[in-house]
């Protein structure tokens, strides 16, 4: 029986090319729609077919939006940036060549922080450059046709250094990637729909070893969970070759190759060779005039970018107080931390109003596709709903109540609700809640005598017993008032 290989020895260097479309209204160089799920071939125009004498226009916006992602990474942003051809034949791209950015992109350098496990890690970008995405091929059962809807849509594609040595890191860094473009507000970055796409370069060496071997470019991932099988698995079927052929030239025993995961077997497939730069025969687009940016332009928009989620955490963390573990549930779900940012207009008691945004009402929905940001529910009125529990209008069982109706009928205030249920409201009145504590002040002589002697623990038991029996309606403070007063009238039994 063989002894499984040393994976433990080998290190996997892995480098990310990101294609992100911008959510522009209109293509890159055509005024046709930006739009998915559309008809087939309706949103097009004759550049984006590749009729003969058309010429490209470019779309302001997509440079504007490739810039903000450029200051929001300290990249270098090319006041001078030009685009260039890629050849290849496919029937998705009609031209038979892409409009790229090789030799001058707009992006240079920059890094994306992210954190893992409670660490920090910066990974750096090695440049981003614009270019158009092309057409996409769907199958049917006796043919295959083209859809050129997708054919001209821009597209910023960030390309990392190799400098990721396992699946976790690169999964950070992608998804952190992901929420620092929804926060940009410069893609909706839904993988499912194809505006978030990742290739992963990825090579294996021995522990130590500086040198890079053949890498290998894992294709078409269209999930975060794909993503990192894909790399378990590449690393896994790299290290085996090598290891079985430990003579072999590496360059042979490893090519550089595209290959794609078999999602059931989650193995990574051999596709075909990889091409070289040479292959597609870049040379400088003819019919487009470079980028000209100036300092002032870039500085503008810079000043003017949106709050980053590391920025963002910082703040909720040091200036609102929030537990680390809500702020990071908030960051990472950029509708709801929107959301949350509603309810700060309303309230000022921010721990309050994330605790009921993040655990009580996104709880309520745990098993269902309904997220609280499209639910109904106003943001105000789960700030009134926290208003009402500082102000002691109502108790914290009673809040639980009311958030219960507030999910049943969306939209109504939780004023509404009390005012349709009276039993909502807190009981403030002495002499009601006086007889619940004399009955719990008679049933639980140790208790009181436990309390007296130090044990704290024994009144928030007395305490307890009061609300429960009272449903939960009896206003805390009076409830305290009256048992220390209770507790304090009973005398000590004889021994």
């Amino acid at each position: 029986m063989t002894s499984p290989p040393p994976y433990e020895e080998w290190e996997a260097v892995i480098g990310l090319e990101v294609h992100v479309q911008l959510n522009t209204c209109s293509k890159i160089f055509a005024r046709s729609l930006n739009q998915f799920g559309d008809e087939p071939n309706t949103n097009i125009e004759v550049f984006d077919t590749g009729q003969p004498g058309t010429l490209p226009v470019l779309n302001k916006e997509v440079v504007k939006k490739a810039i903000l992602f450029g200051c929001a990474i300290d990249a270098g942003v090319a006041t001078y940036s030009t685009f260039d051809r890629k050849s290849y034949f496919y029937p998705d791209s009609p031209r038979n060549f892409q409009i790229t950015q090789f030799y001058n992109p707009i992006i240079i350098g920059g890094k994306v922080v992210a954190n893992i496990e409670g660490e920090t890690r910066a990974f750096s970008v090695h440049h981003a450059h614009l270019e158009d995405d092309a057409g996409m091929l769907r199958h049917f059962p006796d043919f295959t046709g083209v859809d050129y809807n997708r054919a001209g849509v821009p597209l910023l594609e960030i390309v990392f250094d190799p400098c990721m040595h396992s699946s976790k890191e690169a999964l950070s860094c992608a998804t952190t990637l992901k929420t620092m473009m929804e926060y940009l507000e410069i893609s909706d970055c839904n993988m499912e729909e194809g505006s978030l796409r990742i290739d992963t370069n990825i090579s294996v060496r021995p522990k130590g070893a500086k040198h890079l071997r053949n890498k290998v470019e894992i294709k078409n991932l269209n999930s975060f969970n794909h993503m990192s099988i894909s790399i378990e698995s590449e690393f896994c079927r790299q290290v085996d070759a090598y290891i079985a052929q430990p003579d072999k030239d590496p360059n042979l025993v490893v090519p550089r190759s595209t290959v794609r995961l078999d999602v059931e077997k989650k193995e990574t497939i051999p596709m075909r060779d990889k091409e070289l730069d040479k292959d597609y025969r870049y040379f400088p687009e003819p019919d487009l005039p470079p980028i000209i940016c100036t300092e002032g332009e870039i500085k503008k928009i810079k000043m003017n970018r949106p709050e980053l989620p590391q920025e963002r955490l910082a703040r909720y963390i040091t200036k609102l107080h929030l537990p680390p573990h809500l702020a990071m549930i908030l960051i990472n779900n950029k509708p709801l931390s929107d959301y949350f940012e509603k309810t700060l207009q309303y309230h000022t008691n921010a721990k309050a109003l994330c605790n009921w945004v993040t655990v009580e009402f996104v709880g309520r929905w745990k098993d269902s596709s309904t997220k609280l940001p499209n639910s109904g529910i106003l943001a105000k009125h789960i700030a009134e709903l926290v208003s009402l529990i500082d102000s002691k209008k109502i108790t914290g069982r009673i809040a639980k109540e009311i958030a219960d109706a507030m999910v049943q009928h969306p939209g109504m205030s939780p004023e509404m609700i009390i005012k349709e249920n009276p039993n909502f409201r807190a009981v403030h009145d002495p002499s009601t809640i006086e007889p619940i504590v004399n009955q719990v002040v008679e049933e639980n002589g140790q208790s009181i005598e436990d309390f007296k002697n130090g044990k704290d623990r024994a009144f928030n038991f007395l305490f307890g017993q009061v609300m429960k029996l009272s449903k939960g309606k009896a206003s805390p403070d009076v409830v305290k008032e009256l048992l220390i007063k209770k507790i304090l009238q009973r005398k000590t039994p004889e021994i």
